[in-house]
């Protein structure tokens, strides 16, 4: 292997948690890698002494947008006749028609669904994006900048970002070796895949079945089983500090143990801060039973909501919110950047915590990292929209995966308190027990290798591919 210089795609900073803010950077060097991030977020790589190329580019023309939303909105039509599953609904968004340029957006889009709605037609779809894209300054620019640069292989870190498709076009009509991650355990089913690359790497064997299933195009021997970087940090225990220094930073009761409650995204769950509130409740009432409890508020990264602020502010007894360590850059979502500080942050909340609350959130799986049990939300609070339903979240493709019993059910606010302090006993071991199980189904173990598995499997491409 001659060329060992791979450029890492960041189209967004998703892929900054998984392969900056991990030891991804430094095995890679361990391997004799030259990297170069490819980076198209707002965080400057050179000030942590990363070799970093950045985009020209950093917005979709009209039609790429229009011809990604009728893409995903045809897949998702194409899964429901296939497989005669209407889940499949529940994974789109309302169209748009608060400005001008929206409503037009919107109205083309839909025109277009209408005339391309069938397997035929997304193929079709799938042609003119790239003839599109082909046709962009953007496209000349990465040709121009990989025809210098010659790299051995071009790795997307998130397959759903329209930003990353006219480099990886320019790497293939190039001859370079292209590959993508796949970021999220719930992505495949949603109708996310947007980029199309020579390789695909993915977290488990049931996520490349997954893979397999919804992209018949993709041959098996394109497919990697990785794992995910994302849960690395869990075994690293040397970034555990000590308990009564973690108390003391947070302003937490030294004679109290903590539940975590974990917010989830205001799309997600909107009723986030009732759910909080009523684990609050719950606490009190094992308090008064003589228990010392206390709650840590850890909310969605880039949830900057004040839902939760009167909570807060009146149970201060009880709750406390540590604060994620994000960086608020700009407005969009590509403009909130996690940081390795938060990625340690969040590793010791869950070390100094006994276990976590939440809506369905992948946390179950930081927890059983730490032998700690999870508890799902499965009730709709009182005053909720009659848009939205618990049923409708836990009805989603990726909990289907899910063993029996990996959380505790907590299927109203009256049985909080009671399973709480059975998750405080001995008896959530075999809750924690089926959770590791759903975990090492979801993602290929020993999930403190996954950096060094995705390296591997580099090498192999690039010996395969004579880089």
């Amino acid at each position: 292997m001659s060329n060992k210089k791979i450029f890492i795609l960041l189209p967004d900073g998703v892929g900054l948690r998984n392969f900056a803010f991990t030891d991804f950077y430094h095995k890679g060097k361990a391997k004799g890698m030259d990297l170069v991030f490819w980076n198209n977020t707002p965080f400057d790589l050179a000030k942590i002494g990363y070799e970093e190329i950045r985009f020209k580019q950093n917005r979709s023309s009209l039609l790429l947008e229009v011809l990604k939303n009728a893409r995903k909105e045809i897949e998702l039509n194409c899964n429901i006749r296939k497989f005669k599953d209407n889940v499949y609904d529940s994974y789109r968004f309302p169209f748009s028609y608060a400005t001008l340029k929206s409503s037009l957006k919107s109205y083309i889009t839909r025109l277009i669904i209408q005339l391309f709605d069938s397997e035929k037609g997304l193929e079709i779809i799938r042609r003119l994006i790239k003839k599109a894209e082909r046709s962009s300054n953007f496209y000349s620019e990465s040709y121009e900048l990989l025809q210098v640069q010659k790299p051995a292989l071009v790795f997307c870190t998130n397959q759903r970002i329209s930003l990353a498709i006219a480099p990886l076009l320019a790497a293939q009509d190039l001859k370079i070796p292209t590959a993508t991650f796949i970021f999220s355990w719930d992505n495949l089913p949603k109708g996310t895949m947007l980029v199309e690359t020579d390789y695909y790497f993915v977290w488990s064997l049931h996520m490349k079945e997954e893979l397999l299933y919804y992209y018949p195009y993709i041959k098996e021997n394109q497919i990697l089983v990785t794992g995910t970087p994302q849960f690395e940090n869990h075994y690293q225990l040397n970034n555990i500090i000590d308990k009564e220094l973690f108390f003391s930073q947070n302003g937490l009761d030294f004679q109290k143990k903590y539940i975590c409650y974990s917010g989830d995204d205001v799309t997600t769950s909107p009723y986030d801060s009732d759910y909080l509130l009523d684990l609050i409740k719950a606490v009190r009432i094992l308090n008064k039973k003589g228990n010392q409890l206390g709650v840590i508020f850890r909310r969605c990264p880039v949830d900057f909501s004040d839902r939760f602020n009167s909570v807060l502010e009146e149970n201060k007894d009880i709750v406390t919110a540590i604060i994620p360590k994000w960086d608020k850059i700009g407005e969009g979502w590509s403009t909130i950047l996690p940081t390795k500080e938060d990625s340690i942050l969040q590793m010791n909340i869950v070390a100094h915590t006994e276990l976590v609350v939440n809506l369905g959130s992948s946390m179950v799986f930081d927890y059983v990292s730490h032998k700690k049990p999870c508890a799902f939300m499965n009730y709709s609070p009182e005053r909720k929209d009659s848009n939205w339903s618990v049923e409708k979240i836990y009805k989603y493709v990726h909990f289907r995966s899910m063993p029996t019993d990996a959380v505790v059910w907590l299927n109203s606010p009256d049985e909080i308190a009671s399973k709480i302090e059975m998750m405080l006993s001995n008896e959530a071991q075999k809750v924690v027990a089926n959770a590791q199980e759903w975990f090492e189904k979801i993602n290929q173990h020993p999930a403190e290798d996954a950096s060094q598995r995705i390296w591997e499997s580099i090498s192999k491409i690039c010996k395969k591919e004579t880089c």
